[in-house]
């Protein structure tokens, strides 16, 4: 089944909770993301991109408000719904990546293929090349610098289907160059979907057309 809408019902952060005057484009308002569009959340650090990213995921429930896919409040999925959720419809990048440093650049990403079935190993190792990360492959990703290992985890992002896909400061690291390698990628793999686009960002972010820019 597919996940066509996210709908952001009067959310803040409970740490937020006892703020007198919040201004934001996100919390406390009535917000849908749509499948097939791009969303563009800009933040200063610290007014919450990364627990929005986790709210929606569902890794974090600490928030007043609802949140439903379609017409479904997610605090109602179980942990095995929710299992078949972050293998089908939504995909994430976090900001800290959550690579494993001692594996390869190639074993984290087929560690994610090997649950999803997604992409063979030829299409993986086609992205390596188009990310000019190929001769990375067999590199600890531990030895690779930031830059590189958001390249490999936005790699590992797209081995799985999904409805949305969720970026938290994707192309931080990233120069112009890399960053432009790296959202033709995204888009390409989005639109073969029909999936949504959620980027969040505190300065750089892809460079592509957004549907919504939201100040968070």
């Amino acid at each position: 089944m597919k996940i066509e809408k996210i709908h952001l019902q009067h959310i803040l952060p409970d740490v937020f909770a006892t703020e007198s005057h919040i201004e934001s484009d996100i919390w406390q308002r009535d917000i849908v993301f749509e499948r097939g569009r791009n969303h563009l959340v800009e933040s200063a650090s610290g007014t919450g991109k990364s627990s929005l990213c986790n709210f929606i995921d569902g890794y974090r429930n600490d928030y007043q408000g609802i949140i439903c896919f379609d017409q479904t409040n997610i605090r109602q999925y179980s942990l095995s719904e929710w299992t078949d959720i972050h293998r089908r419809n939504i995909s994430i990048l976090f900001q800290d990546l959550r690579l494993f440093p001692e594996l390869t650049a190639l074993e984290n990403v087929v560690l994610k293929n090997q649950l999803t079935r997604h992409k063979k190993k030829k299409e993986i190792k086609e992205f390596f090349e188009q990310l000019n990360i190929a001769d990375k492959l067999r590199t600890p990703v531990g030895h690779l610098s930031f830059g590189q290992q958001q390249r490999v985890a936005l790699i590992r992002a797209l081995c799985q289907p999904f409805d949305f896909i969720l970026l938290d400061e994707p192309v931080s690291h990233l120069d112009s160059s890399n960053s432009g390698l790296l959202t033709s990628l995204l888009q390409q793999e989005a639109e073969q979907q029909g999936a949504g686009i959620i980027v969040t960002s505190i300065g750089q972010h892809p460079d592509m057309f957004y549907d919504n820019i939201y100040k968070l």
